[in-house]
């Protein structure tokens, strides 16, 4: 299965695991492929460097850049498709549906409203961490 999670998604797996870390654990076991793109992982690094996170990561004896290199490390780059304003409520989503396209993903994991709200795109069904696991198990 092929997926682009969105990066929150990446983040809450990175730093608490849970569902979405079982995505990327499976990533890693080799059971799944992410896809990815520069400029998502761009916004990963970022969000990954935000102080609010350092406390945390220092208590699981981590670094932001140890889970970024991690991370980048088992992903697919593509180059995100052209495809227009989308979620026009949240512009920067649509490089999480551009993505997507450019990677021929099975399905987008999101747990943000606006990607959930739109169901599918292009055929690319926008499902939770918990549902894209339960299609693993199947």
């Amino acid at each position: 299965m092929r997926l682009v999670l969105d990066t929150n998604t990446a983040v809450s797996g990175l730093l608490w695991g849970g569902v979405p870390g079982q995505l990327i654990d499976a990533a890693a076991a080799g059971r799944v492929k992410l896809i990815a793109s520069l400029p998502l992982l761009d916004e990963l690094h970022s969000v990954l460097h935000r102080k609010k996170f350092a406390g945390h990561m220092a208590e699981q004896g981590t670094a932001a850049g140890v889970l970024f290199e991690g991370y980048a490390a088992l992903v697919q780059l593509v180059v995100p498709t052209d495809i227009g304003p989308v979620i026009l409520a949240d512009p920067d989503d649509d490089m999480v549906l551009a993505t997507a396209v450019a990677g021929g993903a099975d399905a987008i994991v999101s747990g943000d409203a606006h990607l959930l709200a739109i169901v599918a795109f292009r055929g690319i069904p926008v499902i939770t961490s918990a549902a894209a696991v339960s299609r693993l198990v199947a």
